[in-house]
């Protein structure tokens, strides 16, 4: 008999290239006016922004206002765009987010907060460090539209928010903010650099990796990975030799999509419960984070499931299958190691000049919800040996 089991997803996914150009029609049934948080300058530039606003205008959509957004949103970014827009809210606006995984989280925030009546700051929201409010009014409905394909975010119901003084990141968090439209279109990540897709697409194969071992794992998010991870190890190699390989994007920009997917009902592990301190004490990007300590994470992992691990193995790469679980382990981590070499990810905390010396304070700060997934239970001074080997 299978256990019992919830799952949400986006309220609509339209996902296939060139998909963008239906945003108008597709917005239309949510309202008449749209904030717009904007998290790609070079879209702005080449003025594909421009088109997906004339997209909008057609359709009888007009623009509130357009915010942009260049780095992990944080606590002041949130409070600064709420209190601005708070008092021109009609009943029928809604939130388009175009970009990365900071533009979908100012996006999801700004959604979230705007309908409330306390005007309360996003601080005390947050999980862990605030008073603990909860949304009393829906959120303003959310379109996404990912721009890089990595983060997932178009598929979860929560928004990261960063603070630098005192260090946090952390979640605001509400089943009701998971996006009514996620709109995929692979195209909108050509333009990316090189480095921001291999970090941000390490990003989404560590979320399907920590999904697949979470305690939380489930029938439909394990189908969800064994999807997603063939597709991610096919396209990303071919992403560093051919950058502007649309097929290759494709399926990047689909793993993605499932590794929010898997996530936003799974949990997480190990490698994303680090990755928010690395953030906020070094500011180092998450998808740099993250790629850096996969490698580790399924070293300090295996001892509790290797069977999970060498299912993949034996999914993912051409081996024998009568070898034994931990030999088929050791060849998927070397496997995800030497795809770290090719794409140039972080290896080391040195390559992105953290001293060992901050390593106790990147350990205490190592928890939340996203650890509360990992299969290993893990102490303050497990965290701080496993940082210390890849030191």
């Amino acid at each position: 008999m299978l256990k019992p089991y919830n799952l949400i997803f986006p309220h609509k996914i339209v996902f296939g290239v060139g998909c963008r150009r239906d945003l108008g029609v597709l917005a239309k049934p949510f309202g008449d006016r749209a904030i717009l948080i904007v998290g790609s300058r070079t879209l702005e530039q080449l003025g594909i922004i421009r088109q997906l606003i004339a997209n909008l205008e057609t359709s009888g959509i007009s623009i509130l206002s357009t915010e942009t957004i260049s780095h992990e949103p944080e606590t002041a970014d949130v409070d600064r765009l709420v209190d601005r827009l708070r008092n021109s809210l009609l009943p029928n606006d809604f939130v388009i987010a175009i970009g990365g995984g900071a533009a979908l989280d100012l996006g999801k925030a700004a959604a979230a907060l705007l309908p409330q009546t306390q005007n309360a700051p996003v601080q005390d929201y947050l999980e862990g460090v605030g008073r603990g409010l909860k949304l009393e009014s829906d959120p303003l409905p959310l379109i996404a539209l990912p721009t890089t394909a990595g983060t997932g975010a178009e598929a979860t119901k929560n928004a990261v928010i960063s603070s630098y003084h005192p260090p946090f990141k952390k979640s605001l968090r509400d089943d009701r903010m998971m996006p009514r439209l996620a709109l995929i279109d692979p195209e909108l990540s050509l333009h990316c650099p090189l480095k921001v897709t291999a970090e941000s697409g390490m990003d989404a194969v560590t979320q399907l990796f920590e999904s697949y071992v979470s305690r939380r794992h489930q029938p439909v998010t394990d189908t969800l990975v064994e999807q997603g991870l063939p597709l991610a190890f096919d396209a990303l190699p071919k992403l560093v030799r051919q950058p502007d390989d649309l097929e290759s994007r494709n399926k990047i920009a689909h793993a993605a999509l499932l590794s929010g997917m898997a996530l936003a009902n799974a949990g997480l592990g190990m490698a994303h419960g680090i990755a928010p301190s690395l953030g906020v004490h070094c500011r180092i990007p998450h998808g740099a984070a993250c790629a850096l300590m996969l490698p580790s994470t399924l070293r300090t992992n295996a001892a509790v499931c290797s069977n999970r691990y060498a299912r993949l193995a034996r999914l993912l790469l051409p081996i024998d299958s009568t070898i034994s679980d931990d030999i088929a382990t050791e060849k998927l981590i070397s496997n995800v190691e030497e795809i770290c070499r090719l794409l140039g990810v972080p290896q080391r905390l040195s390559d992105l000049g953290i001293n060992s010396s901050m390593i106790p304070d990147l350990a205490r700060d190592s928890k939340g919800t996203s650890m509360s997934g990992n299969p290993r239970e893990l102490s303050d001074q497990e965290i701080e040996e496993v940082l210390r080997s890849i030191a």
